[in-house]
């Protein structure tokens, strides 16, 4: 069976198991975490990143350009040679997910971690995270948090957690 441009292709399943997810695969964009001397002193620690969480130099590359908001998917495809869609298949066999979808989660996830721990600007937020606008970030959240941004940091803020991080 063939499908034109325009005609939605039928979703696949992916059978085999993942050899990564989302959790596994993510870089927080945290350098530092705040720490309390007995004394009363505020101090902050480095953040232990693993920049390479797979191993797989192609793959910790794309992930690292997601930490920092970045994914120019063609310009990086032409670094490694590849076309989209060899990339598309590499992560969707290796996280069982479309990449595109894949994007998506770990920029959300992405966004979540600004948004509790930061006081950015929401705008900034949606730059950082790699969803570009402020725009683009209220209609990501409303249609897969089902929240505003403002309304999620308020859901996931804790008592003290603005500023337990530096980037």
């Amino acid at each position: 069976m063939s499908y034109s441009s325009w005609q939605k292709r039928p979703p696949r399943h992916f059978i085999g198991r993942p050899q990564w997810s989302l959790d596994t695969t993510y870089i927080t964009p945290f350098t530092a975490r705040r720490r309390y001397d007995p004394d009363g002193g505020v101090h902050y620690d480095p953040v232990e990143r693993n920049l390479r969480p797979t191993g797989i130099n192609v793959m910790d590359h794309y992930l690292q350009q997601l930490a920092e908001g970045t994914d120019n998917v063609g310009a990086f495809c032409k670094i490694y040679g590849l076309r989209v869609e060899d990339l598309d298949s590499f992560f969707y066999i290796l996280t069982g997910m479309p990449r595109a979808d894949f994007r998506l989660a770990y920029q959300l996830r992405l966004a979540d971690d600004l948004l509790r721990y930061t006081d950015m600007k929401l705008a900034d937020v949606a730059r950082r995270c790699g969803l570009g606008s402020h725009t683009n970030l209220c209609v990501m959240m409303r249609r897969h948090r089902h929240q505003s941004p403002t309304d999620r940091r308020r859901t996931l803020r804790q008592p003290g957690d603005a500023g337990r991080y530096r980037m």
